[in-house]
């Protein structure tokens, strides 16, 4: 047999999502950003499931204002974004810290996130507490195309990362299966 068993407490590192995102919050005039790498697109609308709970600063706010942006760094951005999660808001303002620019959202009071290579404006549709799990709509969605650093990159779960290679054109394949416009 060619599979060598690996320990069940290890399972979720073969199936850990990316790209990693930083999540921030704002309330009563304080941003906030967290690191977060358990997340996955619920299916080809807007809505995203995102997993945290009480033990991150950020949590209260998320819950009190219903509302968040969901920002995307690239690999330059990796040591900040692994910093950022190391630390908690409660006593450290994280934009200052780490240097990086909270930038006015449209819809939302949280701010976006200007070194990002993406953000979206979300706001929470439901929190299943059982699981830790918060279920998001994006309200708007932006790109930043004066990044020239693209490449975002991928928790393993144990510490270490991937990072965004070459891609696949598979879309002749998909066409059928893929939404208009995408």
């Amino acid at each position: 047999m060619p599979f060598t068993e690996l320990p069940i407490e290890k399972a979720f590192t073969l199936l850990e999502p990316g790209p990693v995102t930083l999540v921030t919050t704002s309330e009563h005039g304080r941003n906030n950003i967290m690191t977060i790498t358990w997340h996955m697109v619920m299916d080809f609308t807007p809505k995203i499931a995102m997993e945290t709970g009480p033990w991150n600063y950020s949590f209260g706010a998320l819950m009190r204002t219903k509302e968040c942006a969901v920002c995307i760094p690239a690999v330059d951005l990796a040591e900040k974004a692994v910093s950022i999660g190391c630390c908690s808001g409660s006593d450290t303002d994280k934009f200052k810290k780490f240097a990086l620019t909270p930038l006015p959202a449209h819809s939302i009071g949280a701010p976006l996130i200007g070194e990002c290579v993406a953000c979206i404006e979300c706001r929470v549709l439901d929190y299943i507490e059982e699981h830790g799990i918060f279920v998001l709509t994006g309200i708007r969605a932006y790109t930043n195309c004066e990044r020239k650093e693209r490449r975002t990159f991928h928790a393993k779960g144990d510490g270490t990362f991937s990072v965004d290679g070459a891609a696949l054109d598979m879309r002749s394949l998909m066409a059928g299966k893929l939404p208009p416009g995408v």
